[in-house]
């Protein structure tokens, strides 16, 4: 995919909830974090293949008033699986090691060991994983943009993995272990102001309290540049399109008779319709035509010193920007162009994991048409449950 979008000549966005796998793959493989998960999915794996002990679990967990939740078993390619195994087994622990000390379990399996206070103390390193948990549910939406969440999302788990005093030497291995993955995620220049012009762009982070003031600068004169870029590019095509005009009309006049000279002024007012359309259209925004770069006002509109307040965390970014393209008209054609973009492969991923289920072996017949339609079905149809 890297090499694909190279020989193309695209910047590649590379995928940060992969990021955050690497990095968080990265700290659960230290020895002492790899032996506690050992022992965690030894148990969990006891449960599921022992129906006795699965039973005596359930009395116990109604005996004391737990969730009625099963322990669930890591998978190797999610790390969130891990933090999930970690969360429940935390979750149900009483009923756990009552389970495990209940005779008819010990008869059947003598070799599985009960947690000492140190292993369940440890076991809570999964509180100090909790920003990069949060992180991947967040890079996993399919809803909104996903690159512009990259960077402060980046600055926020590098801040959130420092070390903290207080942390004892398992949380602080923990955290520097996925310190060290992620400084080293993110650091040529293009990626950087990549992702911080698509946090400019995004209602919700334009104020950009991440960076500091000499790279907001820097990020708010790359907009305003590409913004102005986009504007000079419109009125070349505009001047485009009226001397070819023009050019119509002139060829028209030299050709015609007199009554050519007549269907000629019906060309002429067309021009002019056309010339008034685009005025209608473009003249409130573009003015004069000019070669020099113009300044842009509504950016004073929407930067941190403008008017407008920062979008709420929980509001639609492009729902904004649907509802005021009209007032900034240069700065959503960027926003266009850089939202669009996606910082994840996650939704690929589960599409073709969605293919996997419906083209089978006893499928392979179907047409590429039929299963795009039963992709779609699957991923937009809700069927009423009764």
């Amino acid at each position: 995919m890297v090499v694909a979008a190279q020989l193309a000549g695209f910047f590649h966005v590379r995928c940060y909830a992969h990021t955050l796998n690497l990095a968080s793959q990265h700290a659960l493989k230290l020895p002492a974090v790899a032996r506690l998960l050992g022992r965690v999915r030894r148990v969990t794996g006891f449960f599921h293949k022992g129906a006795v002990a699965l039973h005596v679990l359930e009395q116990i967990q109604r005996l004391l008033e737990l969730p009625a939740h099963k322990l669930i078993t890591d998978v190797s390619t999610r790390w969130n699986s891990a933090y999930d195994m970690v969360e429940h087994f935390l979750e149900q622990q009483p009923a756990v090691t009552a389970a495990l000390l209940s005779p008819d379990v010990r008869k059947r399996e003598k070799e599985i060991s009960t947690f000492i206070e140190s292993d369940i103390s440890n076991l809570e390193f999964i509180e100090a994983l909790k920003p990069v948990k949060v992180a991947t549910c967040v890079m996993s939406d399919e809803n909104n943009p996903t690159i512009s969440v990259i960077a402060p999302l980046h600055a926020q788990l590098l801040q959130a993995t420092q070390e903290t005093l207080g942390d004892p030497p398992f949380v602080r291995d923990l955290k520097e272990a996925v310190h060290q993955d992620l400084s080293k995620r993110y650091t040529s220049e293009v990626e950087k102001t990549t992702h911080n012009l698509a946090s400019a762009l995004d209602p919700r982070f334009k104020v950009l309290p991440f960076l500091p003031g000499e790279d907001k600068q820097e990020t708010f004169a790359r907009m305003v540049a590409e913004a102005a870029a986009t504007l000079e590019h419109c009125q070349e095509v505009v001047r485009q399109d009226q001397e070819e005009l023009g050019d119509c009309a002139a060829t028209a006049e030299v050709c015609q008779t007199k009554r050519g000279d007549r269907d000629s002024q019906g060309l002429l007012s067309a021009k002019r319709r056309v010339t008034c359309a685009l005025d209608e259209l473009l003249g409130s925004t573009f003015g004069e035509t000019s070669r020099q770069a113009p300044a842009l006002p509504e950016k004073s509109a929407f930067d941190s010193g403008g008017r407008a307040a920062p979008l709420p965390l929980s509001e639609n970014p492009l729902e904004w920007w649907k509802e005021h393209h009209h007032e900034y008209p240069f700065l959503a054609k960027l926003a266009k162009q850089y939202l669009c973009v996606a910082g994840t492969s996650v939704s690929a991923e589960r599409v073709f994991s969605t293919a996997g289920d419906i083209v089978t072996a006893q499928r392979s017949s179907l047409t590429t048409e039929h299963v795009d339609q039963l992709l779609f079905l699957h991923k937009n149809l809700e069927i009423p449950k009764h």
